[in-house]
């Protein structure tokens, strides 16, 4: 038998009690004993995913969310955890379905959660991509070189969007923070490769920061500056009446007065 979680089985053990998750010395003996392993990936872009040892693991959808919330979040408190997974439960029955899950994580792999009497963490060898895009986004925005912006870029295009099959709530700041991280290192690039005199590729990633976001009066701007830097003042002129097109039709607005002075010419016909 067992508790239905959101849509997750909590299984009981054998006294009819809630697993523990390891924490308390007197009850390890429901923990496996297998051998730690050498190297845990875990995937978030473009879907879940934690491969050990070069073999994916499967995990339950609850305890798939633990882990991927623990990544993103960090060391985090049991009761945070527990409230933001299981929101309608009461606080009892979210920290068994919590005790369940890390319990379960640990016996598929051991020492993927770390956990004290109040915290959870992620165990200290796990690789996340997530983490390693912001990363290297940072070190590519720091950076006057163009390597490290493309190493970022690939890092996220090469994964897609932050588990996008899931519809969870507190999935959604973090997706717009890796988003907002992703078109700014996309215009970042572009700038330095019309810099570099590069200006097709440099067209090319603002491009596809405006597909992204077509609203965006920055890449807008990035896509005028490319243009003129290149002597197409006619091309130009054209990205402009495009950006005014989009802003008044989904926005209602006009261009920033930054924006209109980019041309030094009227532009208002």
């Amino acid at each position: 038998m067992g508790i239905r979680a959101g849509g997750a089985e909590v299984a009981h053990n054998a006294q009819g009690t809630f697993p523990d998750d390891g924490h308390d010395p007197a009850l390890r003996a429901f923990l496996p004993r297998a051998a730690h392993p050498r190297s845990i990936r875990l995937v978030l872009l473009g879907g879940f995913s934690l491969v050990v040892d070069g073999r994916e693991v499967e995990l339950a959808p609850m305890t798939e969310r633990i882990v991927a919330l623990l990544a993103l979040a960090g060391r985090t408190s049991r009761a945070r955890i527990a409230g933001t997974l299981w929101p309608d439960a009461s606080e009892q029955h979210a920290s068994a379905c919590l005790r369940s899950g890390i319990w379960r994580a640990n016996r598929a792999v051991p020492a993927v959660i770390t956990s004290t009497r109040f915290t959870l963490d992620l165990g200290p060898g796990v690789e996340v991509d997530v983490h390693r895009f912001l990363t290297v986004a940072a070190t590519g925005l720091d950076s006057q070189s163009l390597t490290p912006a493309s190493d970022a870029l690939g890092t996220l295009e090469h994964g897609g969007d932050l588990l996008p099959e899931w519809d969870d709530e507190w999935l959604l700041a973090d997706r717009e923070r890796l988003r907002q991280v992703h078109l700014h290192v996309l215009e970042e690039q572009a700038e330095r490769l019309s810099r570099a005199r590069r200006y097709a590729p440099a067209l090319d990633a603002a491009f596809a920061a405006l597909v992204t976001d077509p609203v965006r009066e920055s890449t807008h701007r990035t896509i005028i500056r490319i243009h003129l830097a290149e002597g197409n003042p006619t091309e130009a002129r054209r990205a402009y009446l495009a950006c005014r097109r989009v802003l008044r039709r989904d926005l209602g607005i006009e261009p920033s007065e930054i924006t209109t002075r980019m041309l030094g010419a009227d532009v208002t016909r």
